[in-house]
């Protein structure tokens, strides 16, 4: 009977592991997605976080914290792959506490837990084989997801951290749907073919348009930052999202699939939808901190 027990346990825990994900498939489509999933996805989406928002902000940072927690799993699922095991469990759990730390102490605790855990991530894998070697791989990814999300904690706990946080959202996603948009009706000069075949300087022009329009309304009159300040969320938060998505189109190419995950209809995986997030994260906090004064 504790054979059968045994057994089973092994069972259920393996199929909670995380798996590799699925191999790339061609797409029939100009646009890349399934444009019936994708829009009702994304408006859904775009009501939780602003329901959280100004519901109680501390439910959005919850969110950041599931979010990254969902990501984190795809990205050791990803590197299956390759035959980098992580160790998921005390990464995620380390992960979480970086990020709670944050919203309470800054990110300076954030920081130090994120070494912590690092730590223990080493000690976990120190006699596995090859254990150093996946002990590194997860501190990359903490550091990748775990460390960049604890600037959008720390965006969270400013002066109007719901509305910060609601413009540090929209503009990678006006960057995105500007670029997107851009590229299928006009995009014919690729930046990087042997990374992302479909990102063109048209739909990159896409990308600064939609990033300025919604700087123009967040950072310009909602929370009514001068100018320059309005320019450089602008100019930056395309740069940087853009590189952000070829950061992930980059890993995707080596690994050999299309999406991290298929959590979201029509969008691929969490990772594929927070990938320009994550590198504007670092970059709006800065803005931010200097635009309001806080440094």
């Amino acid at each position: 009977m504790d054979v059968d027990r045994s057994v089973q346990a092994a069972s259920f825990w393996a199929r909670l592991a995380p798996r590799p994900p699925q191999p790339p498939r061609e797409s029939t489509s100009r646009a890349g997605r399934n444009l019936w999933l994708a829009v009702p996805t994304a408006l859904v989406l775009l009501a939780i976080v602003w329901l959280a928002l100004f519901i109680r902000i501390e439910i959005f940072v919850g969110l950041i914290v599931v979010a990254l927690s969902i990501a984190l799993w795809e990205m050791a699922g990803a590197l299956l792959v390759r035959d980098f095991r992580i160790p998921i469990v005390p990464l995620l759990i380390g992960q979480a506490i970086m990020l709670v730390v944050t919203w309470t102490h800054g990110l300076g605790g954030g920081l130090i837990t994120y070494f912590l855990t690092c730590a223990v991530a080493m000690v976990w894998c120190w006699r596995r084989p090859a254990g150093m070697r996946d002990a590194l791989a997860g501190c990359f990814s903490v550091a990748w997801l775990g460390v960049m999300g604890m600037f959008a904690v720390a965006m969270a706990a400013m002066p109007d951290g719901a509305w910060v946080s609601l413009a540090f959202i929209l503009l990678p996603v006006a960057s995105d749907t500007g670029g997107w948009l851009a590229g299928v009706l006009f995009g014919k000069h690729s930046i990087a073919p042997s990374i992302s075949p479909k990102k063109s300087w048209e739909g990159f022009a896409g990308s600064v348009i939609g990033a300025a329009l919604v700087a123009w309304l967040m950072c310009g009159y909602v929370l009514d930052l001068d100018w320059p300040w309005v320019a450089a969320f602008g100019l930056l938060t395309p740069v940087f999202a853009t590189a952000g998505d070829f950061a992930e189109s980059l890993l995707k190419r080596d690994l050999g699939v299309k999406d991290m995950g298929s959590i979201f209809p029509g969008h691929g995986g969490m990772l594929d939808r927070i990938d320009s997030m994550i590198f504007c994260a670092p970059v709006c906090y800065l803005l931010f901190a200097l635009a309001l004064g806080l440094f």
